[in-house]
């Protein structure tokens, strides 16, 4: 067992030991209620929003917000003020934040994890957006079913899960540590189910099923204008998945990202 490992199952059973007595457990009731309450404040383009940031992941998304994925803000920027987006992974609510706040738009919020739930809604909160953003707190796929949502990190604001698969970001075996049921609906079913206005922008990055969820989308991509999503070139399923149902859904390729993690970018494509 490496040093790490060994440093971290002792502190682990130091805290174990110490929050089961009275005075343990009331400091560690206050330690994370403390964590909850912690914020930091981002200043992008003049736009200021502020974040819950209880882990080092949450500032670590909240500290890269400029930098880490400047062509989605872009794409974001590109929108034309009150624009209708649909934000499919949310997370902890990075850009239907920036979109809500920068371009007055109305957002509907697509994230099924439980961890990323609580931050999503302290963060509309913290930042009086409530009328603009509605949270949609369920999964997308190819169709409507109640199927696994497997997660490879229980920490909150982490990523790379999967709905109904067991494949990754790209394209290889899920490594899943936590999994729970749960519904999932078609991007189709949607606007009938829940009666919300059709997306003129829509932004997907779900790590690894996007090309599903967009094959369960094909009657809304008809009203779409602009698309955003992340894709690994060399996950052959999900790429020409992708390619086939925006170029027929009358979608061009306008923009792809040079700065993504390994063979994974992100693609913008705009209608004609």
């Amino acid at each position: 067992m490496c040093v790490r490992k060994l440093v971290k199952l002792g502190l682990n059973t130091i805290i174990d030991i110490f929050s089961k007595t009275w005075i343990g457990g009331r400091i560690s009731d206050q330690i994370l209620a403390s964590a909850m309450t912690r914020t930091v404040r981002v200043r992008h383009r003049d736009i200021d929003i502020s974040f819950c940031v209880p882990n080092s992941l949450c500032r670590y998304r909240a500290a890269s917000f400029s930098t880490k994925e400047p062509e989605t803000l872009m794409w974001l920027e590109s929108m034309p003020s009150g624009s209708v987006l649909w934000d499919v992974g949310a997370n902890i609510g990075l850009y239907s934040l920036y979109a809500a706040k920068a371009r007055k738009s109305k957002v509907f919020s697509f994230e099924p994890s439980v961890f990323n739930l609580e931050l999503l809604v302290r963060n509309i909160a913290l930042n009086n957006v409530g009328p603009s953003v509605t949270v949609i707190p369920i999964a997308l796929s190819n169709r409507t079913m109640v199927e696994n949502f497997k997660l490879t990190s229980v920490a909150w604001g982490s990523a790379l899960s999967a709905f109904g698969v067991d494949f990754d970001q790209n394209g290889e075996k899920l490594h899943s540590i936590f999994d729970y049921r749960l519904p999932g609906v078609k991007l189709d079913d949607v606007v009938q189910m829940f009666s919300v206005e059709l997306p003129e922008y829509l932004k997907i990055d779900v790590d690894g099923i996007e090309h599903l969820i967009l094959e369960g989308g094909q009657e809304v991509l008809k009203s779409v204008q602009s698309v955003l999503i992340e894709v690994d070139d060399n996950f052959q399923e999900q790429s020409s998945g992708v390619t086939k149902l925006l170029i027929d859904a009358g979608l061009l390729l306008t923009k792809k990202s040079i700065s993504g993690f390994n063979a994974q970018h992100n693609q913008w494509w705009t209608r004609p």
